[in-house]
């Protein structure tokens, strides 16, 4: 049978065996296994930042007009609830919506039930951007797992579904 083909995880490990090989709480397969998703993840980030290098959108302003468009109110929020469903502080959300402002892919305004409450929607443009850029981000994720036929990727969901439903059983 024919050697299996190593990869710069493959050899992480070993180096990593070879220096916890007595050591019961260091286990390769689980070291290859959250080394090899980490490094997928982080070239998939790359690439994200490579797309929208030189932008008219950056990578920031398009994962707000992204949230505003799938949270759980679609296509209508306030700023705060931008900035929690964005995990960033309500300065930074509010410094991306001035360049979505701006760029007049968002409008905002002002409740008319409630003066203080803003009111953030994409604007048509807004929609058509993040429409184009949604689908352009899922071809690089297309891309980044075309190694692996239907199968594969069936079982790799399959695996993954079943660490992630444990996770969630935990409090």
């Amino acid at each position: 049978m024919a050697e299996r083909k190593r990869d710069a995880v493959d050899h992480h490990v070993a180096r990593w065996s070879d220096h916890w090989h007595d050591n019961p709480s260091f286990d390769p397969q689980v070291e290859g296994a959250i080394t090899r998703m980490q490094t997928l993840l982080k070239r998939l980030k790359r690439m994200d930042a490579a797309a929208f290098a030189g932008s008219e959108i950056s990578l920031e302003d398009y994962q707000t007009l992204h949230v505003l468009m799938v949270q759980p109110f679609p296509g209508e929020a306030t700023p705060a609830q931008l900035a929690e469903a964005a995990r960033v502080t309500r300065a930074a959300m509010t410094s991306r919506l001035d360049r979505l402002a701006d760029a007049g892919l968002i409008t905002r305004e002002t409740d008319a039930d409630d003066r203080r409450r803003v009111v953030v929607r994409p604007t048509p443009a807004g929609r058509d951007a993040w429409e184009r850029l949604v689908h352009e981000g899922m071809r690089r994720e297309q891309a980044l797992l075309e190694p692996l036929s239907a199968a594969q990727l069936d079982q790799l969901n399959a695996l993954l579904r079943t660490v992630l439903l444990k996770l969630e059983d935990k409090p």
